[in-house]
């Protein structure tokens, strides 16, 4: 193949599948689409473009999807899965979860008398430690919530009379999900904080740098307040790594 055509296959393999998804079209040979996508290319660089095309292409398309009218439910939780793979394939995590997260709320609402889509309590597990896993702590919090809702259903009004394995298993849960929660907060603080440093050091920039008649603010002054802003916010990280190792 010569060079110029190699270079054009990840493009082309792409457009195919922006092809099929603009037919609404989502299927496991779709997915094999994106898959030969995602793998064409000459060098490390043109995967990594590809990647990151496919990603945006994802993101677009997927409030398409779902806003193509009407999708009855099973249509809705076949879109989800689609994509929540499709989102894994290009290393999309957070869209991936988003997606997962809203099949399970949609089966758990529409579908728990059903054996087949019924949301069991190891599912809602597994999805709450891999939110919490990749630093999605609110979302943990409401997934480990709701594994426990589960444990708590199979004995309505009867807490006292679960036997022992399963308080254990909802002390464990409600272990985690108060982590979560801490892991929340602390993150939003952390977040605020480091919002806060970057919008004061932006300032004393603009500050000496805006004033007419003012020296720019000297190189080593600028260092110095780098450093310290550098430093704080590697402080944040390190109480946020304490935290999660309780």
């Amino acid at each position: 193949m010569p060079a110029g055509a190699e270079q054009d296959h990840p493009h082309h393999a792409l457009s195919l599948f922006a092809s099929r998804l603009s037919r609404h079209s989502f299927g496991d040979d779709d997915l094999r689409v994106l898959e030969a996508a995602l793998s064409a290319g000459a060098d490390v660089p043109a995967l990594l473009a590809t990647r990151s095309a496919a990603r945006r292409l994802l993101q677009d398309r997927a409030p398409e999807a779902f806003s193509a009218a009407p999708l009855d439910h099973g249509r809705t939780l076949a879109t989800a899965d689609f994509f929540a793979r499709a989102f894994a394939l290009v290393g999309d995590v957070q869209s991936c979860l988003a997606m997962r997260y809203e099949a399970l709320l949609l089966r758990d609402a529409k579908y728990s008398h059903d054996h087949h889509l019924q949301v069991s309590r190891e599912e809602w597990l597994t999805f709450a430690k891999d939110s919490l896993d990749n630093g999605f702590y609110t979302i943990a919090s409401k997934a480990f919530a709701c594994a426990a809702a589960h444990i708590h259903r199979s004995h309505p009004g009867q807490l006292d009379s679960t036997n022992s394995i399963d308080k254990d298993k909802i002390d464990d849960i409600i272990g985690l999900q108060n982590l979560a929660k801490s892991l929340s907060a602390q993150h939003s603080v952390q977040t605020q904080s480091a919002e806060y440093m970057t919008r004061r050091a932006s300032g004393v920039h603009d500050k000496y740098n805006s004033q007419p008649g003012k020296p720019k603010l000297p190189g080593s002054s600028m260092f110095r307040l780098g450093i310290k802003t550098r430093n704080i916010k590697k402080l944040l990280r390190s109480r946020e790594r304490n935290l999660g190792d309780i």
